[in-house]
């Protein structure tokens, strides 16, 4: 069935006990020993954020998203812990933003920096474009930069990274653990392995034998040690349909379970605020998905893949479709929501001059002198966030947490924290985790959701509505690698949600579990919705399909959490 790949993914139990002693100390604005007059005007506004949502003091402290399940945790708010059994630190980031070293973009990268913790983000990636000008100078110009935003920025993870143009295929965030041979490792991965520096974009056998071929390099560059860790997430996936299954799955296999690189892809893409209709927006689609297939297209996908539903990939936002189709499988691949932020809606900032091409960046902004409204960026953490159970504040604690799939992601700030078990006999598994118990053990999903805290940054509460249970039976790899659909996922139960504030739990009866299965949720403001792909039988209630050129962003939030599985044996 090939779960073996689970003996690291249980909730109760961790073997990475090598990276443990890295784990600094509590962010201060997490920290309540430390008064509020002592933190900068960035860690004010993250600590408003977590007090408002109430996940300050002992629940956050203890790494569990809510106080009730820590009683006592209250007395002591040293780091240790989240260390604890039941408890992570959840902590909010982005995977993929832009700056001046990017062709296409514009803004230095202490001010991506600054606004992601104005934003509440804990980590962040620096994702500048693969490119001759890139692999040739960017990679380590940038990275003074990136350690300068460091230093200024203590309670902030800033990792350096690359959007690797897959050869044969769509854009991936690569990103390593930082240290003395960062910007080498990247250097030479993108040098050898970019499909644009290396012509290598086109669909063919060869051209997807490179990309597999990178990602074994970099499995490669951990276990020689030159750098502790690396990932690899690809990024808006059905955006032109030439991320075929097959190569999705190719990426997930690469490495084998032990070295894995390739760990999932964007749930939800960047560039929301594109479907703003005009003339207070651009008016084009939500994520920028309003492509067409072409020749490198996959012939599998139907047209409507090529859009976003509820602001949501259609390989994730479809109940028993390609990701299912990966779950069904036992294939541990998680979805993230990022920003893409390359020009953000409404601001004023202009690109500044400077030949590109012969230094690698451009010059810093300037003022623009006017409020761009045709731009489809926000901010890291203004409007979505991918929020990563880790062991402890540290990148080598995201990245494990990354890689282990303790991950749930937002829009508009819906929920401000979620808590998932799924337990039996004496057991229990969360997000990205399996669940091994006899078989005809009785199994209990429950949920804490922490509902909005707070106005999000549009202005307004946002509410939510409704939670579904999704669940689909684990069948083991598909014979033909070009499955799109898990023909049993489908939703098993929806929960109306009549509360404004606080908190909700939900509970959900798998009775006597006889055989291996995943479940994982969704939730939706309520706003929009439609019969899912499948039926009605199979999603009664799922995102719509976004309007191209008239999607308000802020009109139709979602969160999904990643699977866990069950197996009893």
């Amino acid at each position: 069935m090939g779960h073996g790949h689970h003996h690291h993914h249980h909730g109760h139990d961790h073997d990475h006990d090598h990276h443990h002693a890295e784990v600094t100390p509590l962010p201060a604005a997490f920290d309540v020993n430390v008064p509020d007059e002592a933190l900068t005007p960035e860690q004010q506004s993250r600590r408003s954020l977590l007090r408002r949502a109430g996940l300050l003091g002992a629940g956050l402290a203890a790494g569990s998203v809510l106080a009730g399940q820590t009683p006592a945790a209250a007395a002591d708010n040293g780091v240790n812990h989240t260390r604890r059994s039941k408890g992570f630190l959840w902590l909010a980031g982005d995977h993929h933003i832009h700056t001046q070293y990017s062709s296409d973009g514009k803004y230095r990268v202490v001010d991506q920096v600054r606004q992601g913790a104005k934003h509440g983000m804990d980590w962040l990636v620096i994702t500048d474009h693969g490119s001759v000008a890139h692999a040739k100078i960017g990679v380590e110009k940038v990275n003074p930069d990136i350690q300068e935003a460091r230093s200024a920025y203590e309670d902030t993870l800033v990792f350096q990274g690359l959007e690797w143009n897959i050869p044969a295929a769509e854009h991936g965030t690569v990103f390593v653990h930082p240290g003395k041979n960062e910007v080498s490792v990247l250097k030479q991965f993108e040098t050898d392995y970019d499909g644009s520096v290396k012509g290598a974009s086109d669909s063919t056998p060869a051209n997807e034998a490179l990309a597999i071929a990178g990602l074994n390099f970099l499995a490669e560059q951990v276990q020689r040690r030159k750098v502790k860790d690396a990932l690899m997430l690809a990024n808006h996936p059905a955006r032109r349909g030439v991320d075929s299954p097959h190569e999705i799955r190719g990426w997930r296999d690469a490495n084998g379970a032990n070295r894995q690189i390739a760990v999932g892809f964007e749930g939800a893409p960047g560039h929301q605020a594109a479907g703003l209709p005009a003339p207070l927006g651009m008016a084009r689609a939500r994520g920028i998905y309003d492509n067409n297939p072409s020749a490198n297209s996959f012939a599998g996908y139907p047209p409507e893949s090529y859009r976003t539903w509820g602001g949501f990939d259609w390989m994730t936002a479809t109940v028993g479709g390609l990701w299912d189709g990966l779950l069904a499988e036992g294939k541990p691949w998680w979805i993230t929501a990022n920003s893409d932020s390359h020009q953000v809606y409404a601001d004023t900032a202009a690109r500044g001059g400077g030949d590109f091409n012969a230094n690698g960046r451009y010059d810093d902004p300037v003022y623009g002198g006017r409020i761009d409204v045709t731009q489809g960026d926000y901010w890291p953490g203004q409007y979505s966030r991918t929020h990563v159970g880790a062991d402890g504040f540290s990148y080598a604690a995201v990245m494990d947490g990354i890689r282990a799939g303790r991950i749930w992601v937002d829009h508009g700030q819906l929920i401000s924290g979620l808590d998932v078990r799924v337990a039996g006999g004496s057991r229990w598994a969360t997000l990205g985790g399996a669940l091994h118990v006899k078989k005809g053990t009785k199994v209990t999903l429950s949920v804490d959701i922490a509902l909005a805290g707070g106005p999000n940054w549009a202005g307004f509460l946002p509410k939510l509505a409704r939670v579904d249970v999704i669940q689909g039976d684990m069948t083991g790899a598909a014979a033909d690698k070009d499955t799109l659909t898990a023909p049993s996922a489908k939703v098993v139960k929806s929960y109306e949600v009549d509360k404004a504030s606080g908190t909700v739990r939900l509970t959900y009866e798998l009775g006597r579990v006889d055989r291996p299965l995943y479940v994982r949720l969704r939730g939706t403001d309520g706003n929009r919705s439609a019969v899912g792909a499948m039926g009605a039988a199979v999603d009664p209630a799922g995102p719509a399909i976004d309007v191209v050129g008239d999607a308000d962003p802020w009109v139709d939030l979602w969160f999904y959490s990643n699977p866990v599985w069950v197996l009893p044996s």
